[in-house]
């Protein structure tokens, strides 16, 4: 399935995937035993279905018993690090849905002229980005309650997939072109989805909150609980305004009976959540659920900051705090609005690693960074900042994104998210990066004259086709490769079980969308070959005569020839019946064996005129007699028993059937029959010694009536 490979090795190595033999930490798999008991004689390892190990064991004769009857064999299923996080039907519906979207794409990239395509190309890119997406899972909430819980500050959602958020940041750096004015507003958006996904490894701001949350039920006043102030500057660091408003209307000075003792410190409160929800923001809109006030342009949101910033001054140099008797309160408060002062050490503090550190100095301190240089200068001076022991995946992501360096995010895409995402987010690169784009499609000579997006799109190729359950969905990427994709399409063809009938059939349907006829007829082939020696003669003839194989199809033919019968009264014949029937009524495809066909034709009729039958009936078995005898396909060792069965219509009572000329040929294929006989390798019929004699006279008689009639 699509997985993650191993990293990129030496290059000249005989494998179409190149791949490093260094060593790494060995990964244990438990064996989970149930009758087997030491000692251990013998263990034999072998493959067994997918991904899954199967592992015999086999005991000595002494420690066998009636519960371990000589040893035990258990399945080990072998997986990444990251099997976990995705399952396989999982990964499979990921693979399916991605196909459609790959195809209109590249559809679309081979009918565009250049004009257009420089115009109008990231629209095509961005649609077929969101459909990718789509199949990644929903990062939204998907049930809304019905009274919602005021001390409910997170909603619950899907979790979600490091696959997702790294998809995300390709898509947001490089094929959306609107949105590369506010990019730091979409980086705020895309850790609010996805920073529960650095949990794992590392204190997180969502983390903290999560914690909180669950705290908040046996909390009577949150207020006097530390925790509650340094969640909100840490949320408010990072741009979660609305978690942030609500925590405040958790506040003391909200209750009913409150309200006369704290009015000072409620409106400090309420003035610090006012500003908070004016807080400006560079984007042309917003969620429902968010706050802030939007601009779309540069110069009203200088503006608007610039008036907000002096809103927060003026408050932090009121006269009111001195009468806030709420120690927590005013610190707490304080210490907020520093955060949206920009004060960097207490943004430092509030934050627990360095992308959140990263985007609170977009929101409070450099509000106006533009430019992938500068971005990337902020994000080494946050990292030195806040130095981490364990680098996340997504981490080393974002800093090849920043870095302009093509080669870094390919190989973070190839090694953390596997061949899938490399093959499907190349088209990304190349539509956002020049740079990308011509690194992407110059033909290297280490890897055999393809191109690096090639090279991506024959390893993820590969891994579809070694999977029974998706190597149909394999030739879209390999017809999308324009020097070796049609030569391993051929090769995945001709490895497809030809015994399967469906799969036989799909591969038949492959070879006509891509014009592989050659190919569609040689496996064919290959299937009738297959069904005659397995000794389903029907279903051989039938993919013979499918492939036009006019050779294989006579040999059958000489060789069916041996075992029918050669009389009408013959029974033997009944058995190849149903196999002539297959035929059909399409005799250029049958070879040697059209034959047959109206040869079983010709013994019904006979047999109704044996049965006693009238002239007209009669006449039509004497006319099959003649094209059987006209036909080049008709065998020289059947002419005789045809003409011995037909005696009585050659010696017809009523009126002769046949006419001079008719008379004529029959007499002479005895001819050539009987000098046939002289000859080496000649087969006897098998007929009564008098069948000649018999046959001889019969046409002479014949001959003498028709002359007369005539």
């Amino acid at each position: 399935m699509p997985g993650v490979t191993s990293d990129t090795g030496e290059l000249n190595s005989l494998s179409v995937v190149p791949h490093t033999l260094d060593t790494q930490n060995p990964r244990v798999y438990p064996l989970r035993l149930h009758r087997v008991t030491r000692p251990l004689v013998g263990l034999s390892i072998s493959w067994a279905r997918g991904n899954t190990l199967r592992v015999s064991l086999l005991q000595t004769d002494d420690a066998a018993s009636e519960q371990s009857p000589g040893g035990e064999v258990v399945e080990v299923k072998l997986g990444s690090a990251d099997a976990g996080e995705i399952p396989e039907a999982q990964w499979r519906r990921i693979a399916y849905g991605s196909v459609a979207p790959f195809a209109l794409l590249q559809s679309r990239k081979n009918s565009m002229d250049a004009l257009h395509y420089e115009k109008d190309w990231w629209e095509h890119v961005m649609e077929y980005s969101k459909e990718i997406n789509s199949l990644l899972g929903n990062t939204k909430s998907s049930v809304t309650p019905t009274i919602e819980d005021p001390k409910t500050v997170l909603k619950k959602v899907e979790e979600p997939t490091s696959l997702k958020a790294a998809w995300e940041l390709m898509e947001m750096f490089y094929a959306d072109k609107q949105s590369q004015t506010w990019i730091p507003e979409r980086l705020l958006d895309w850790l609010a989805d996805f920073d529960c996904l650095f949990s794992g490894t590392q204190p997180t701001v969502h983390a903290k909150l999560v914690a909180f949350q669950n705290e908040l039920v046996t909390i009577q006043a949150v207020e006097n609980h530390p925790e509650y102030w340094e969640i909100m500057s840490s949320a408010l660091a990072v741009g979660w305004l609305d978690v942030v408003v609500k925590l405040l209307r958790l506040h003391g000075s909200y209750l009913f009976d409150q309200l006369g003792s704290r009015e000072i410190e409620n409106g400090l409160v309420e003035a610090v959540a006012l500003l908070i929800s004016e807080m400006p923001r560079l984007r042309p809109d917003m969620p429902p659920e968010k706050i802030g006030e939007c601009y779309s342009t540069k110069p009203e949101f200088m503006k608007a900051w610039e008036k907000w910033r002096a809103k927060i001054t003026k408050l932090d140099c009121s006269a009111f705090w001195l009468q806030c008797d709420h120690q927590q309160t005013r610190v707490g408060l304080k210490n907020m609005l520093q955060v949206m002062l920009g004060n960097a050490s207490v943004l430092s503090n509030v934050t627990y690693h360095w992308i959140e550190l990263y985007i609170s100095h977009f929101l409070y301190v450099r509000p106006f960074t533009v430019g992938l240089e500068s971005m990337y200068n902020l994000a080494q001076k946050c990292m030195h900042l806040k130095p981490i022991s364990y680098r996340h995946k997504l981490m080393g992501l974002i800093i090849g994104i920043l870095e302009e360096n093509t080669e870094v995010v390919l190989a973070e895409c190839s090694r953390s998210f596997g061949p899938w995402m490399v093959t499907h987010a190349i088209e990304l690169m190349a539509a956002g990066s020049t740079q990308a784009e011509t690194l992407l499609h110059e033909e290297q000579s280490k890897i055999g004259g393809i191109c690096i997006e090639e090279l991506h799109r024959l390893t993820y190729a590969q891994i579809l086709s070694s999977h029974a359950l998706t190597w149909n969905i394999a030739p879209i990427y390999l017809t999308s490769c324009m020097k070796q994709g049609l030569g391993l399409l051929e090769n995945l063809l001709y490895k497809q079980p030809v015994q399967h009938h469906q799969v036989l059939l799909k591969s038949i349907e492959i070879c006509r969308l891509n014009g592989l006829d050659y190919v569609s007829y040689n496996m064919m082939k290959i299937a009738g070959v297959h069904y005659w020696k397995h000794g389903k003669k029907g279903s051989a003839v039938f993919w013979l005569q499918q492939a036009r194989d006019e050779v294989r199809l006579n040999r059958i033919a000489k060789h069916l020839f041996d075992f029918v019968g050669k009389s009408v009264s013959d029974e033997s014949f009944k058995q190849w019946e149903g196999m002539i029937e297959l035929l059909g009524t399409e005799s250029k495809t049958a070879g040697g064996l059209e034959f047959l066909k109206k040869y079983r034709d010709f013994r019904r009729s006979l047999q109704q005129v044996q049965g006693g039958v009238t002239t007209d009936a009669a006449r039509k078995a004497a006319e099959a007699l003649i094209s059987l005898m006209r036909n080049p396909s008709t065998p020289q060792q059947f002419w005789l028993p045809l003409l011995y069965d037909s005696l009585k219509l050659l010696n017809w009572q009523e009126r002769p059937l046949l006419n001079v000329s008719q008379t004529n040929l029959l007499l002479n294929k005895l001819q050539e029959l009987s000098l046939a006989r002289l000859l080496p390798g000649f087969v006897d019929a098998g007929l009564p010694s008098e069948a000649l004699q018999s046959v001889r006279l019969a046409l002479a008689t014949n001959l003498g009536r028709a002359i007369l009639d005539e």
